[in-house]
Formats: C-alpha cells, sequence, structure tokens
C-alpha cells in the first residue's frame, strides 16, 4: 500500500523533481488543482491549495518572528527544552555529517532550534531556515514541519513539493511531538537535507524521535521548580505575551496552568453555531459547529475514526478531518486537544443544558433553554441523531406534563402541527379557559387537514385513543 505521507521519489530523484516542477509551475499560475492528475501527492496538493489560499507570495523568505533575548527565554521557557538533549542525540547525530540540518519547531511553527554543521546552517540560513522564523504554512507554504502541524502526522516533502521555489533545492521529513498528559501539540522535529532524505528511514527517524521526546516528557511529568538562568526567562516570556501549546506559562520557578475562560457553544435554533469566549462571540462554519456539538457530546474524546463516522455518510479521507482539525484550532485555541480528540477546559451549551434539565426532570428548565432544534440543516449522522434525541425526550415530556401553561408554550413553539400536543393540552387546561379554547379550536383544524372525522369536544377517553399524527414541518 503506497504511504502518502512518504515522497515518491522513483530511481531517478531528478526526473522526479522536474516533473513535480512542471504540475507546480501550473498550480501557481492558474490556481487550481485541476489537471494536475497524479503528479502530485495529495496531500501535497492540499498544502499547496492552503498555500495559495494563505497568500503565500513565491519570492518572500518566512519571517523572522523572534530573535536575540527573546527568543532564547522563550525557548528556554518552552516545553520541549526539557527533550532538546533527546532530540540531539536521535536527530541531530544525523545532521552533523554536513549535509543536514535538524529543526524543532513549537506549536506555531516557529523554529526554536536548527543545529548542524556549519556549511549546512550558512545554506540554510539562505532561506531563512534559522531560529525565530516562522515555517508554518500560512508563512512559508508547503514544508515538513509547516504541513507536520498543520495535519498533525509526520510527513515527508521532496524538492519541488515545496511550494517557495527558494526551498525547492532541500527535502525534509518533520513529526510533531506532543504532550503526553493532554494529547496536545507542542511543536516538531525536523530534518532537512538534499535527495537522501527521500527515503523511508527520515521519516521513520523523526517519528521515532518524537515518540522518545513524548516519552521522556511523560517521566518528567512532575516538574519541580527551575533554577539557574532558566528561572528568570519565564517573565520575559510571559511579557512577551507567550504561552506553551499546553496552555501554562512559566513564572519564575513554576508551571503556573492558565486559567481558561468558560467556553459557550449556542447551536439551537441555528444553521451556524456560536461560540463564545473570554467576552468573545464567534460565529462558527456549520462543520466547526458540527464537531464541537460531537465533542461536546463526549468528553472523553473520541478517535479520528470515531469522529469522521459522526460527521460524515460515508468513509472520509483522514486528511480532510485532519485539516478540519487545524482550522478549529485556530478559532478555539488549545480548548481543542487530540489523541483523542477532546474539548480541554470548562464547556456550557445550550443542548447540553436542555438534556441536563430533561435528566433533572425539569421541563420547565428544559423548555426555557430551547431555542429550537439543534443545528436544523445539518445532515451529520451524529448531530441528526442527537437532535432527534431532543425534540423526542422534549415531545414525550411535554406529553406526560399536566401544565397547561408549560404545554401550551411548547404546542405554540414547537408542536403546532401536533395534534397528539393539542389534544392533550384540551384534556388537562381547566374548563372554559382560554388554553382549553385556542386548543379544541387547533384540535378541529388539524383533524380537518389530516382528514380525520370532525370529534366532539374532546373526552379523556377520546384523546387517549386518538391516533398520533403529527404534520411535517415546512
Amino acid at each position: 500500500m503506497t504511504n502518502t505521507w512518504l515522497a515518491e521519489v522513483g530511481t531517478d530523484p531528478g526526473k522526479r523533481a522536474r516533473e513535480i516542477g512542471s504540475a507546480h509551475s501550473v498550480f501557481v499560475s492558474t490556481h487550481t488543482l485541476a489537471g494536475l492528475g497524479r503528479e502530485v501527492r495529495g496531500v501535497v496538493a492540499d498544502s499547496w491549495s492552503r498555500s495559495s489560499d494563505a497568500h503565500v507570495l513565491l519570492d518572500d523568505a518566512p519571517p523572522i518572528m523572534i530573535a536575540d533575548d527573546d527568543l532564547l527565554a522563550y525557548r528556554a521557557a518552552h516545553p520541549l527544552a526539557q527533550v532538546i538533549g533527546v532530540l540531539r542525540r536521535l536527530v541531530g547525530t544525523a545532521a552533523d555529517d554536513g549535509d543536514h540540518v535538524m529543526a524543532v519547531s513549537d506549536a506555531a511553527g516557529r523554529l526554536m532550534w536548527v543545529e548542524g554543521h556549519r556549511s549546512a546552517r550558512a545554506q540554510a540560513e539562505k532561506m531563512n531556515f534559522v531560529p525565530g522564523a516562522w515555517w508554518d504554512e500560512a508563512h512559508a507554504g508547503t514544508n515538513a514541519p509547516g504541513t507536520a502541524l498543520a495535519l498533525d502526522h509526520e510527513v515527508q516533502i521532496f524538492a519541488t513539493e515545496h511550494f517557495l521555489p527558494s526551498v525547492q533545492a532541500w527535502t525534509c521529513a518533520a513529526a510533531p511531538i506532543h504532550d503526553p498528559a493532554t494529547g496536545e501539540v507542542l511543536g516538531a522535529i525536523d530534518i532537512t537535507g538534499g535527495d537522501s532524505v527521500a527515503n523511508p528511514l527520515s521519516l521513520g527517524l523523526v517519528r521515532a524521535a518524537a515518540m522518545a521526546a513524548e516519552n521522556e516528557l511523560a517521566r518528567n511529568s512532575g516538574m519541580g521548580p527551575v533554577s539557574g538562568a532558566a528561572a528568570g526567562v519565564g517573565a520575559s516570556a510571559a511579557g512577551l505575551g507567550l504561552r506553551t501549546a499546553s496552555g501554562s506559562v512559566r513564572a519564575p520557578g513554576l508551571w503556573l496552568p492558565r486559567t481558561r475562560p468558560v467556553f459557550r457553544l449556542d447551536a439551537l435554533g441555528r444553521v451556524e453555531g456560536v461560540c463564545q469566549s473570554a467576552g468573545r462571540a464567534i460565529r462558527l462554519h456549520r462543520r466547526h459547529t458540527e464537531i464541537l456539538i460531537m465533542l461536546a457530546l463526549r468528553p472523553d474524546g473520541m478517535t479520528g475514526d470515531q469522529l469522521a463516522a459522526t460527521l460524515y455518510d460515508d468513509l472520509a479521507n483522514p486528511t480532510t478531518l485532519r485539516v478540519e482539525m487545524t482550522r478549529l484550532r485556530r478559532v478555539v485555541g488549545d480548548l481543542l486537544a487530540s489523541r483523542p480528540y477532546r474539548l480541554d477546559g470548562p464547556v456550557a451549551a445550550d443542548f447540553l443544558e436542555v438534556a441536563a434539565a430533561l435528566r433533572d426532570k425539569n421541563v420547565a428548565g428544559a423548555l426555557a433553554a430551547y431555542g429550537g432544534p439543534l443545528l436544523p440543516t445539518s445532515e451529520a449522522p451524529g448531530v441528526v441523531r442527537q437532535r432527534e434525541w431532543l425534540d423526542t425526550q422534549l415531545r414525550s415530556a411535554v406529553l406526560t406534563s399536566c401544565d397547561a401553561d408549560l404545554v401550551r408554550s411548547w404546542a405554540d413553539r414547537a408542536g403546532f402541527e401536533d395534534l397528539q400536543v393539542w389534544e392533550h393540552l384540551f384534556r388537562i387546561a381547566p374548563a372554559l379557559s382560554a388554553h382549553r379554547v385556542v386548543a379544541a379550536s387547533r384540535t378541529q383544524r388539524l383533524r380537518d387537514e389530516y382528514g380525520l372525522s370532525p370529534s366532539p369536544p374532546l373526552s379523556p377517553s377520546l384523546s387517549r385513543n386518538a391516533t398520533f399524527m403529527q404534520r411535517p414541518r415546512r
């Protein structure tokens, strides 16, 4: 089976580079993937598309975002500082031969360490592959560390598969490194060199290095006070507004968990969800709303396959889901954790409030929180099931309630075409009350529309034996 994460070089790397280069020229002139055929791997073509959408300019160099003392402070305060020795032993030795460099980035794609033989580093400097430079896809286009972070998966990028022409003389392989406690991405380990990097061993090397780093972080999970020079760098990093990927800020001598505001998601009666956090309200794409709904319902988390099964009618391309999760993470930040996918923080949602009220037999509270069907235009299987469950449970609760005001509220809002609800209201409403008069009129109207025989004012026995009919919503 073809490994889509591994470059397909064949026996003639030069010829293969020219083939991909021709496809790259077509893409950058047309900005469309149509007509590229099988010359370009899907994972690369998708990355080219994201790079184009981010308006990456072909003659630009990745910007340098952190330098000098600020860079020293930032990387000393970063969790990967604990495992840089492990990464040097596993990957750095391969970079010492003069033809390669090892790079370690943070979760945003900013390079923190770039190491190797002096001649290789000098060549890398010409394309701004230096500590402090921003090598995510939005600033550097398709490249191994940036694309590995975008997809949360190890990947190899060969020569002309790179988006920027200035990088196309190089081949690189990178793998993301995760916080073993939260599953969140902390950064990436990369090896960059010539055509010799285009082999399965380099991809296996960075993946093994990432796993070794994660194991080392797990062993060091009980972190105590830092000392020496490192103790003073946290205040500088915090002063720059820099935050570790795991959501902690290093203060002198301590790791302090960042206080997370409660995240709220409203999705009832809306075609797109709205999330609110830290005083901001953000309108979400429907797919992002669907993802958040499913993760809110599963606080223990979901694997990629489990989540995809709730979102798509058929088997989805794993890359599609990873891209959606990457885009969603840009909206909700480190609330979205991975391995398994989950929401890592306090979460409130209108549909969760309705479900909680129903569990507590608080029908009035459930109706007060109910703003309409859950994401009514969504066809995601998991959302459809939850929408039907909520509506069914609410309707059942209403039909067993003896509170005429409550039943009338549901009838007016969600049960206007529901014959059984109006019959129930007629049965429980006090004689000569407005509820009873309206229920009698509405019941007769619906019976006429459904072609049922006219009935005298309903008696309890007639109502109990009435056939349930609910008119489909228009």
